[in-house]
């Protein structure tokens, strides 16, 4: 499982109560998408990510994909039929936009209910069996997931791991908790297929 992560936050004096409207109306168009290998999207408000240009508050849409083949499709349905007004009302409300392509390396796709990402950095000299080894007690949990940077599109980390509580990571780890609210979909699965 992929998922592109794509961080935004409103532009200017927009209420957060209206872009989050904003934002919920295009992912419930996304919701009716059959689009081979898209597995559905979600956006949360985001807490203490430091990479977010004017302060750690703003955005995190996730977009979780069977491969990198269903991006391309996924792409154009999102800005074209009955999803481009929405697209552009949420577009035109935001700044600050970057994103990222992830791969889900251990856990369940627990995306939606994961109030807690921690983000990590693997320390320099450090090869990545031996990292995934030594972040095991942590991760060995199917109720937490490890997510791995397959592309760099963004200055987030490497590494995310999605809880439902905070974890404490040792500090060479640089960890960067970000706390998350969900603001779509307003119920669903508890993991993705």
């Amino acid at each position: 499982m992929l998922a592109y992560i794509f961080w935004h936050q409103p532009w200017g004096e927009i209420e957060s109560g209206d872009y989050e409207q904003r934002l919920a109306g295009f992912h419930e168009t996304l919701a009716a998408a059959d689009l081979e290998g898209f597995h559905g999207s979600s956006t949360f408000r985001v807490e203490g990510a430091r990479w977010l240009v004017s302060g750690s508050r703003g955005y995190e849409d996730w977009y979780l994909l069977e491969g990198s083949y269903a991006m391309d499709p996924l792409n154009e349905f999102a800005v074209s039929g009955g999803r481009k007004d929405p697209h552009d009302r949420v577009a035109g409300a935001s700044t600050n936009g970057a994103g990222g392509l992830y791969r889900l390396r251990s856990g369940l796709c627990n995306v939606i209910e994961a109030s807690r990402a921690t983000w990590l950095t693997k320390p320099r000299g450090t090869g990545y069996e031996e990292f995934y080894a030594g972040i095991k007690p942590w991760t060995d949990n199917p109720e937490t997931s490890l997510w791995r940077r397959q592309m760099v599109l963004g200055p987030a980390p490497e590494f995310c791991v999605l809880a439902s509580d905070n974890i404490e990571f040792p500090e060479g780890l640089e960890p960067i908790s970000v706390e998350r609210t969900r603001v779509w979909p307003p119920t669903g699965p508890t993991h993705y297929s």
